[in-house]
């Protein structure tokens, strides 16, 4: 059952949608597809569901090219973050909808829809209407029946955004069980760099169209090819800094210097880019560490955690500092950065060295 996107792309009269693409998604897997809003994830799963035809390419199952064929003579299950059910059938009927289709015993139905019922909590509301629940109880109403439907490839389109915070957890942990105990493809678009890495399996990162990076989640995390990916890759974006490798050292600015030993002992003499995630800023300096004069511009606290917006020398950068600080906007503070935590990339935006905290993992 594997899907196979060949050079696919996608136009809409003088814009790309989709830049040309290749991409081998392979069965028992879960392909994460990570990128902000109006990134291409929808259009790339409308491609890959048969929604929308590519402008160049091939899409082929199993080895068969399924370019041209319908929709609705493809085995493909989809959900969207905007729940999709028939109002006029109860919450029973409308998980049982797609194996009658198919012409399943009544006794097997039944015992899948009380299955998929269970893991969704929606036991004691069987034979209600969806009108007669709440968003989240929808929601999983249409999950439910896309589990049920065994189809060959499963797309989910930012299905838990309507969820509260605990069922969204429980789920994003039983999530790839299902997935993988099923042997259908299954394709989960997201946001949330968080997320992606919770549901784990294979990850492509996109950004204005473009998968700019397919594969294992933790390893594009780890190693972002550009600094495209790291920035999708990493909420807040990952901060960068425009650095010189001199000789045996890489100069960071503000008089701050470290050896090239670890960080850079191999790359030319030259202009840089470095890059770090915002919870690796630290308030509290230590041994070898290097510290920057920044101007606070805005806090948010979220509870256990404070964001802090920081100006350096007109770079905007983000720190994800552990508790509650007492800060104001405007002040000068002081942060530091461990050269372990620093990626480098050259001009181009390429990486050239992982960090070495990531090289480690």
């Amino acid at each position: 059952m594997t899907l196979t996107l060949d050079n696919v792309s996608k136009m809409v009269g003088t814009e790309t949608h989709i830049h040309p693409t290749d991409m081998v998604l392979e069965p028992g897997t879960m392909n994460v597809l990570l990128g902000p809003t109006l990134s291409g994830k929808t259009s790339l799963m409308r491609l890959m569901a048969g929604l929308d035809q590519p402008s160049t390419g091939r899409i082929l199952w199993q080895g068969e090219d399924v370019t041209g064929m319908r929709v609705q003579d493809r085995k493909v299950a989809m959900v969207y973050q905007q729940f999709i059910n028939y109002p006029s059938m109860t919450v029973y009927d409308n998980i049982a909808s797609p194996m009658r289709l198919l012409g399943l015993g009544k006794a097997e139905i039944d015992r899948k829809v009380r299955e998929a019922a269970d893991l969704m909590q929606l036991s004691p509301m069987l034979d209600r209407k969806p009108l007669e629940l709440s968003g989240g109880q929808q929601q999983r109403c249409a999950l439910a029946r896309a589990l049920v439907k065994n189809a060959g490839l499963v797309l989910l389109d930012e299905p838990l955004a309507n969820l509260d915070y605990k069922l969204r957890e429980e789920l994003r942990a039983e999530i790839p069980k299902i997935f993988e105990e099923s042997g259908s493809i299954f394709v989960y678009a997201t946001t949330e760099p968080e997320e992606a890495l919770l549901l784990g399996g294979q990850c492509a990162t996109l950004w204005e169209g473009r998968v700019t990076q397919f594969g294992q989640t933790p390893s594009v995390y780890r190693k972002p090819a550009d600094v495209t990916t790291a920035r999708v890759f990493s909420d807040p974006p990952m901060n960068f800094l425009q650095i010189e490798k001199r000789g045996d050292r890489i100069e960071f600015g503000d008089g701050q210097s470290t050896p090239a030993k670890g960080l850079g002992a191999s790359l030319a003499d030259g202009a840089y880019t470095a890059g770090f995630r915002p919870n690796h800023l630290e308030l509290e300096g230590h041994e070898g560490a290097m510290s920057f004069e920044t101007t606070l511009t805005v806090t948010e606290i979220t509870g256990s955690e404070t964001f802090i917006h920081l100006d350096h020398h007109g770079e905007r950068w983000v720190g994800l500092i552990h508790g509650v600080r007492a800060l104001t906007p405007g002040q000068n503070v002081t942060v530091h950065l461990d050269p372990a935590h620093v990626y480098l990339f050259d001009r181009s935006g390429a990486l050239c060295q992982a960090a070495p905290y990531a090289e480690a993992a």
